[in-house]
């Protein structure tokens, strides 16, 4: 009994020290405009009121007693970027063969160091937040947990664990000789038929998986397979979008091909990535059906750009998307399908993210709703807009700043002059 009294007293005085304790220091944000990445216009002056991990006022208010004030003169602040379409764990590298040999050839510990490189850059370019759609080695897991646990610096990750496809299709590995390399198997993603599709899900679950990822179609930079044709029979796409719904996680699907898309999106998809080849028809049916489209639009520009370095095949499959996506863009815009911001990190060097803005402006987006794919398109696909995405009184304090104006410039978006994430300014100049 004496031992136990001690213990409760123990247990009481802890209690009473974390309560005494003070509260977080409040810090006002101040900058020339703000753009709340809701209501679509500028606010001059722009103010944020931060108190630990979230905004507890903007605009109007009186500014607490020792509050500390930032302030960033001729700047917008606005609502840190989400970037839906990341492969954080995996390195950009100029030279086809040579990035291939690395992947090859690192120990899972070496390419985790590369990925906490990649997240910290990410999120000194305003990425606060990510959707990594596939990784091997479970190393995007492990990243995660790091962030979480503050043991590494980079955006909030939702992880995918591996990318779910068929045998021979753009989520399975390279065709090497037979003996040379392990078959790859649902732990890996790789899955024939709708009850091994199902496991395969349930593997990705089983690790930790925030969302599943689907190839659907062929892709641009895998080696064998067509860009354009389906990779899953329907059954095994009803599959695999069951099972994972049945968990409340969000299914994307990697699809170049209309015919694919269009299986993927009667499957009951929440997202199509990339979208190449999309007609209008299938553009008006992810409309109808809330399926948004996450469009890579400057990774289809930059791979354009390097075509001539890769394999001849892939450099062909890699100028027929590009000739194709986007008059697709321009259809999905005048439709109205519901778009996220995502930019297939890797395909291009990590930490340029920003560039996907200007580039949604050239195809004739305005600059407002180029950044509300982000804080509404993003936030609300992957099922986080109640928690960020936007700057208002309690919501996470994710919050960038970029120089001037945004609404007349918005490649200042590829500028950033501040970063906070949760309350925490990790890139101030």
């Amino acid at each position: 009994m004496r031992t136990f009294r001690w213990m409760l007293s123990a247990l009481l005085a802890i209690a009473g020290s974390a309560a005494a304790q003070d509260p977080p220091q409040a810090i006002v944000l101040q900058a020339a405009h703000l753009f709340d990445g809701k209501s679509g216009t500028l606010v001059s002056p722009g103010r944020v009121l931060v108190r630990g991990k979230t905004i507890e006022a903007v605009g109007d208010f009186a500014v607490p007693a020792g509050a500390k004030v930032v302030d960033l003169g001729d700047a917008t602040l606005v609502p840190g970027f989400i970037d839906a379409h990341t492969h954080m764990v995996s390195d950009y590298d100029a030279s086809w063969t040579r990035g291939f040999y690395n992947s090859m050839m690192r120990l899972p510990v070496e390419q985790a160091y590369h990925a906490e490189h990649n997240a910290h850059v990410t999120l000194q370019a305003g990425v606060t937040t990510i959707r990594e759609v596939g990784a091997g080695d479970y190393i995007d897991v492990a990243l995660r947990n790091a962030i979480e646990q503050g043991l590494a610096e980079g955006p909030r990750m939702l992880v995918s664990v591996h990318a779910i496809g068929s045998t021979g299709g753009h989520c399975d590995g390279p065709a090497f000789p037979t003996g040379l390399v392990r078959e790859f198997g649902e732990k890996d993603g790789v899955c024939n038929g709708a009850d091994s599709c199902r496991r395969a899900v349930r593997e990705q679950l089983k690790y930790g998986a925030d969302n599943i990822k689907v190839c659907a179609s062929g892709g641009v930079l895998s080696e064998t397979d067509p860009v354009d044709v389906p990779q899953l029979t329907p059954d095994e796409l009803r599959a695999i979008v069951d099972e994972a719904h049945a968990w409340r996680r969000k299914v994307a699907a990697h699809a170049h091909g209309d015919r694919a898309a269009r299986m993927a999106v009667d499957a009951g998809v929440d997202s199509i990535e990339h979208g190449s080849f999309l007609t209008t028809e299938t553009l008006q049916r992810m409309k109808d059906k809330g399926v948004y489209l996450v469009p890579t639009r400057m990774t289809v520009k930059f791979v354009l750009k390097q075509a001539d370095t890769y394999p001849p095949h892939v450099a062909k499959k890699a100028r027929e998307a590009a000739a194709s996506h986007g008059e697709m863009m321009k259809n999905a815009l005048r439709i109205g399908t519901p778009i996220a911001y995502g930019t297939d990190a890797v395909v291009y060097p990590h930490g340029i993210n920003a560039q996907e803005f200007g580039d949604y402006v050239e195809l004739g987006m305005s600059p407002a709703q180029a950044l509300m794919t982000s804080s509404l398109g993003s936030a609300r696909l992957l099922g986080i807009d109640k928690e960020t995405g936007t700057l208002e009184a309690g919501k996470f304090a994710d919050i960038v700043a970029v120089p001037g104006d945004v609404l007349q410039d918005v490649r200042a978006t590829e500028r950033v002059v501040f970063v906070m994430k949760q309350g925490k300014v990790v890139r101030e100049k």
